[in-house]
């Protein structure tokens, strides 16, 4: 069974990621591409350049047109390729964040966007279709036009570049240490800090497709070689993306990790206040409600999506909003593509540091001080099939919750288990849509009281393999 999740699809290679399911994918989604065709990209993973192969050979033999990135590829200049040159559709081969053992495809639709439901369902319905999977050579696909290779880096690094302050970040003279987590940013990130005449140093940029043995993803647990170096070598930033270079780490000047919700709040805050614009905020349901504070002072509005971020890009169209993101480390802004990019939002961070000389720690105290403190806990559990099956029937069946001490204000079962309570606190519990994991997320103004949140849904489901 292939079925897509709010990431896309994602399988352990040799397992469910195998040549024949990657073709078979291809050849279900053959059924509906239109005749502009289909972007495929791929990372550094295992496999990844030889699963967009794969793709292409059936694309090809089945008279459909595929402009092929010759180049290992971020997951947004994939999609930044689908907006710009107009094509309906588009392919990532990334596992994203995930762990090394996994890999996987995004689809994106017309205008770059994340595949949303409709569309994934009906990759789906498609596959239960296929009777035979066509393919023919990479070489004769090329020599029959039908594959086209194209490198829009250029294009890509430009359009980062002409939406970013860059006169003011030459002026600032900053310098940065980056981290690619051996994923695929090097090559954009480098060229836009330089051309900004950043200092820039580089580690973990080799070709490892085993990511060094951690985990792909710019969290406070894998970003202690980075945050070393930026302490010892005095660096103004560290700068993470993950493995397909959607997402953002920071590592501020002092050591310190820079939590995604405050990422989020510091860009949101700057370009309302120092910047002048106007526009609502997008998050998903794991995401603070500072931005909703912000938001209402500014006379914006802050709109509450479930997770994924092709909710987030929908809702964001639908309302003109200004900014959208996830506490995960996705953000985007009005203007730039219609999902998550790790490098622009890497860009705009340094834009915030450089224009006005403060730390990104001298925003977020003045947030603080307008908005009062938040604090957040997060936390994940893993699960058996029987387990999610009891999981399932206590919290959507039979509806049940722990005893909070707090009044409750409402309750929403549109994305997992959301409580929130009078005094603007909340607690969610949800099943991830890309591992086997059960998340609980809380936020409150007393550390000890969001803990204690996430603590009341572990120990009353009986949630203890923590991961």
């Amino acid at each position: 069974m292939i079925k897509f999740g709010t990431g896309g699809w994602r399988e352990l290679i040799g397992e469910g990621f195998t040549k024949s399911n990657v073709q078979l994918i291809a050849q279900a989604m053959c059924s509906f591409l239109d005749d502009t065709g289909i972007v495929i990209g791929y990372d550094r993973r295992f496999l990844s350049d030889s699963a967009a192969v794969w793709a292409a050979e059936v694309f090809a033999a089945n008279r459909k047109k595929v402009w092929f990135i010759d180049r290992v590829a971020p997951t947004p200049l994939v999609m930044f390729t689908v907006q710009n040159k107009g094509i309906s559709y588009g392919m990532a081969v990334t596992a994203s964040h995930n762990p090394a053992k996994y890999n996987g495809i995004k689809v994106f639709a017309h205008g770059g966007k994340d595949a949303d439901r409709n569309l994934t369902d009906r990759i789906e319905e498609e596959i239960t279709r296929v009777k035979e999977v066509k393919s023919i050579t990479f070489g004769e696909g090329l020599a029959k036009g039908y594959i086209e290779k194209i490198n829009p880096m250029n294009e890509y690094i430009d359009a980062i570049i002409n939406q970013i302050d860059m006169e003011s970040i030459r002026k600032a003279g900053l310098r940065l240490a980056i981290d690619p987590m051996f994923g695929v940013s090097r090559t954009a990130l480098l060229n836009v800090l330089i051309t900004a005449r950043c200092d820039v140093a580089i580690i973990n940029d080799r070709h490892d497709t085993l990511f060094g043995g951690r985990l792909p993803s710019p969290e406070a647990a894998t970003l202690h070689k980075l945050r070393d170096v930026v302490i010892e070598n005095g660096y103004d930033l560290g700068i993470a993306t993950d493995g397909d270079a959607d997402r953002i780490g920071i590592i501020d000047s002092k050591g310190n990790y820079v939590h995604p919700n405050m990422l989020l709040a510091i860009l949101y805050y700057y370009l309302l206040k120092y910047k002048k614009q106007t526009g609502d905020v997008v998050r998903n349901v794991a995401t603070t409600h500072i931005l909703d504070a912000i938001a209402k002072d500014f006379g914006q509005q802050s709109h509450e999506v479930p997770v994924g971020f092709k909710n987030i890009s929908a809702k964001m169209e639908e309302t003109n909003a200004l900014v959208g993101g996830e506490s995960s480390g996705g953000l985007t802004i009005r203007g730039h593509i219609n999902g998550k990019d790790g490098i622009f939002a890497a860009a705009l961070l340094v834009e915030i540091v450089a224009v006005s000389g403060k730390s990104l720690a001298d925003y977020w105290s003045e947030i603080e001080n307008r908005y009062g403190k938040h604090y957040w806990v997060e936390t994940s559990y893993g699960y058996s099939a029987e387990k999610r099956g009891e999981l399932m029937d206590i919290l959507f069946k039979q509806k049940k919750l722990p005893e909070f001490e707090e009044k409750i204000s409402r309750v929403s079962y549109e994305d997992g288990v959301k409580v929130y309570f009078e005094n603007g606190d909340w607690v969610i519990t949800r099943f991830s849509g890309t591992e086997p994991l059960i998340r609980v997320f809380s936020e409150s103004s007393n550390k000890d009281t969001a803990e204690k949140y996430a603590k009341r849904f572990q120990e009353y489901l009986h949630l203890d393999q923590e991961s």
